[in-house]
């Protein structure tokens, strides 16, 4: 690829411009057209400032917001309506007659209605009518705190001009929509419209800002502005209201299993989707701070699905989102929450204090839309499936079933995510440098790493953020613009401009925006690397294709909760794909060998460059790795001191913060290669895999304010010497940890014999000591777990 690269999509800025009343065409022939009409500062054009705020005030053009395509929002009893409609619900009238019924036998257990009464009946009636009562005026309290309240169109006229005003200044080079897919969305909001259907829009998550940018968007291309589905921690004076205004539905970030509000959230949810409203929730369920994709939440994906697959709900259209940014505003946050910082509570001084970042030059926006699919369809697909086929035994039966299809439904979106994501200039260019072996890379070397990523990403079916035939020489100056000094630095007095990772950890976060497109070939060459570190000739760092294959699997399932893989058929044809993509590029060969076997080994011509494309691919994963590799050790931690303390349950928060601990000491004594790989989120995910897995028995406290305790299962336990008590290397926890080390980055121990050294194992076990320690001093019933241990889902494949 040279360095004018044709551009691959139409693009469409909602950027600021040139705007007139007579309000040009939204698209032109193969050009760009502002969305956004151009918003002027008071402090530079005050007569323009002036002119504009009365365009809006007045409702001229498209402004006015009266003919939107779905259904009218934004009128004077709009909410009454939605509250009628919830309290109308069946469901519910039928959860306030069993609550309420409940509530009358409880009293007359406890003789606080005295059945011997001549009045009893009539007492009964009377008592039942106020339990009736209060439950009402509590369920309209909740719906009151709940519902988006869309009442005023000069509100949102305001309220449209306030937020383009703020984002544009931070987000200079606009928002940006592709041509096709906005008409392909367009065409749907039409037949939605008329069969009165609702679009459910499911964006990533990567910002607060993705609130305002998909609504911006609706807005300005006359849709029906969704109801956004948003945690109450947002939900503080003045902005919570203004947010609510505007299309936030408030929900409680736990439920607490309370089954008036699980049944009042179904009802609205089935209120909206039953009058044909938009509806927005994102799919992860909070902001990722790592950069890619979290796995799904299935909460409010679950209400979505009952509320079809039971009928009550005729169908709704699947979008699923993506939204991209060359910079985001919270990666300072993010890194420090990783780190085991607690997270800061929202409110209105934190929110203020943080608009100063509005004034910064921070790039911009790209928001993609897959193309729309019904519910409904997705439904029928799944039940014609053996495994997820309806009405089949018992009703433990039906919940597996529904289970499968929830799961398969959150996965789906996710896939579907990934396909239409954008790799911006930025995650280009903090990937190229994350992937270099060496302090730094000289510019020329940077636009030709970047030209070949760019083709990489093409080639995978991936999108680039283009700039109409600009050079790349010039895409790769404004992504280094915009990431600023703090993450890139220049080396001063050397022959050519050279650049390095300032904050490899925060820069961590623009990498893992491609990770996604190249998981199986990355996968393929951490498995190769065992044989590749070794050194020596090609013969000596071959690899039997069946011993690849065992160890790729291994690492696909060490790493099932921390990627959203390729769909399609599995890992057999995901792995045969990425082979034969890394041929047809050089980097490996398959060949059999002269006595019948099959072999995989880089070929010459990637010795030639220097392994260069190959080393790029564990560059991706390594970090990963070894993230993995730190939570397997740190379950080192959890063996107990003695066959007395063999019953003690260990708080797991308490365990993976000693796990961030053990990272923090290896990695500054040279035994860790990637500070990343502390980070809370990939050792979360770690644990989650080794309860599915069995390594770990993870059990829920009887307590509700107390987290979930955890134990290793008896048969992963590690033995101690008898004399020393030192952790012995052996065992079913050992080898696991060595097959997951074998993948790891050389380091200065390379050439230990023991992957894990005793240094390692002793600091695992003089953390573990005081984790036992801790866990004695507060426990409240000696040799007695205060917990019901969680039934493992899956026993071990790994």
């Amino acid at each position: 690829m040279d360095n004018t690269r044709s551009t691959i999509t139409m693009e469409l800025p909602l950027s600021r411009g040139a705007g007139s009343e007579a309000d040009p065409p939204l698209w032109h022939d193969s050009t760009e057209q502002n969305l956004v009409e151009h918003m002027a500062r008071f402090e530079v054009n005050p007569y323009e400032w002036f002119r504009e705020v009365a365009l809006f005030v007045s409702g001229s053009g498209w402004r006015a917001y009266e003919k939107v395509t779905g259904q009218p929002v934004f009128y004077s009893g709009y909410t009454e309506k939605i509250k009628s409609g919830i309290m109308a619900s069946p469901m519910l009238q039928r959860m306030l007659a069993e609550l309420t019924g409940k509530r009358l036998e409880v009293e007359e257990q406890e003789h606080l209605l005295d059945r011997t009464s001549p009045t009893f009946e009539t007492d009964k009636v009377k008592r039942q009518d106020e339990i009736i009562s209060s439950l009402r005026e509590a369920t309209n309290t909740m719906i009151d705190n709940m519902v988006c309240k869309m009442e005023s169109k000069y509100f949102i006229r305001s309220a449209y001009y306030m937020a383009t005003q703020l984002l544009t200044r931070a987000y200079h080079q606009g928002i940006y929509v592709d041509r096709q897919e906005i008409d392909r969305l367009r065409s749907y909001a039409d037949l939605a419209a008329k069969q009165k259907r609702s679009i459910i829009f499911l964006p990533c998550h990567k910002s607060h800002l993705d609130y305002v940018s998909l609504q911006l968007i609706c807005y300005r291309l006359g849709f029906t502005l969704p109801v956004v589905v948003a945690g109450d921690n947002l939900n503080f004076p003045l902005v919570g209201t203004f947010l609510q205004h505007a299309g936030a539905m408030w929900i409680r970030r736990s439920f607490d299993k309370d089954p008036l509000y699980i049944t009042l959230v179904q009802a609205y949810i089935d209120t909206l989707l039953q009058n044909g409203y938009n509806f927005e929730c994102f799919i992860e369920g909070t902001r990722s701070r790592t950069g890619k994709l979290l796995g799904p939440r299935f909460g409010i994906l679950s209400f979505l699905l009952d509320s079809v697959i039971t009928g009550r709900t005729e169908d709704a259209y699947i979008c699923p989102v993506s939204s991209q940014y060359d910079k985001v505003i919270e990666v300072n946050s993010y890194v420090s929450e990783l780190l085991g910082q607690p997270k800061q509570k929202e409110n209105l001084s934190g929110f203020l204090s943080a608009s100063s970042v509005l004034t910064l030059k921070l790039g911009r926006v790209d928001v993609r839309f897959h193309e729309p699919w019904s519910l409904k369809d997705f439904i029928k697909s799944q039940e014609l499936r053996p495994s997820h086929a309806p009405n089949q035994g018992s009703v433990e039966r039906s919940k597996e079933v529904r289970s499968r299809m929830l799961r398969t439904l959150g996965y789906k979106v996710l896939s579907d995510i990934n396909a239409v994501s954008v790799v911006m200039p930025t995650a280009l260019v903090g990937t190229i440098l994350l992937t270099l072996r060496g302090r730094g890379v000289g510019r020329s070397e940077l636009i030709r790493r970047v030209d070949w990523l760019c083709g990489r990403i093409q080639a995978k079916g991936g999108k680039v953020a283009h700039f109409h035939g600009a050079p790349t020489g010039y895409v790769v100056d404004r992504a280094l613009e915009v990431l600023g000094p703090s993450l890139v630095g220049i080396v001063e007095g050397v022959a050519e401009q050279t650049f390095y990772a300032v904050d490899r950890f925060q820069m961590s976060f623009y990498r893992n925006m491609t990770i996604h497109l190249f998981i199986s070939e990355a996968l393929i060459a951490a498995a190769m690397y065992t044989r590749v570190k070794q050194g020596g000739g090609p013969a000596i760092q071959r690899m039997v294709q069946s011993e690849l294959t065992d160890q790729v699997t291994f690492l696909s399932q060490l790493f099932r909760g921390e990627f959203i893989f390729p769909a399609g058929e599995g890992l057999a044809a995901n792995l045969e794909r990425a082979v034969a993509g890394l041929q047809a590029d050089d980097v490996i060969e398959v060949f059999t060998g002269y006595e019948g076997k099959t072999y995989a080994g880089l070929t010459d011509i990637e010795r030639q460059r220097g392994r260069e494309n190959y080393d790029f691919y564990c560059f991706l994963i390594w970090p990963f790795i070894e993230a993995a590799w730190l939570g397997a050790v740190s379950l080192m931690c959890l063996t107990p001191p003695s066959a007395a303390e063999v019953d003690i349950w260990i708080d797991m928060k308490k365990a993976q913060d000693s796990a961030q601990l053990l990272g923090k000491t290896l990695y500054h004594q040279g035994d860790l290669s990637y500070f990343e790989a502390v980070n809370k989120e990939s050792l979360k995910n770690a644990y989650s895999r080794f309860a599915e897995e069995g390594i770990i028995v993870v059990a829920t406290n009887k307590d509700s304010r107390a987290g979930p305790t955890m134990r290793l299962s008896p048969d992963w336990t590690p033995r101690r010497d008898g004399q020393t008590g030192a952790l012995l290397l052996q065992g079913r926890l050992w080898d696991f940890t060595e097959k997951i080390a074998k993948c790891r980055r050389e380091g200065k121990n390379r050439r230990d014999g023991a992957t894990v050294s005793t240094r390692v194992l002793s600091m695992a076990n003089k953390l573990g000591l005081a984790l036992f320690e801790d866990m004695i001093s507060s426990r409240t019933a000696p040799n007695e777990p205060l917990v019901a241990p969680k039934k493992v889902q899956r026993r071990s494949k790994l």
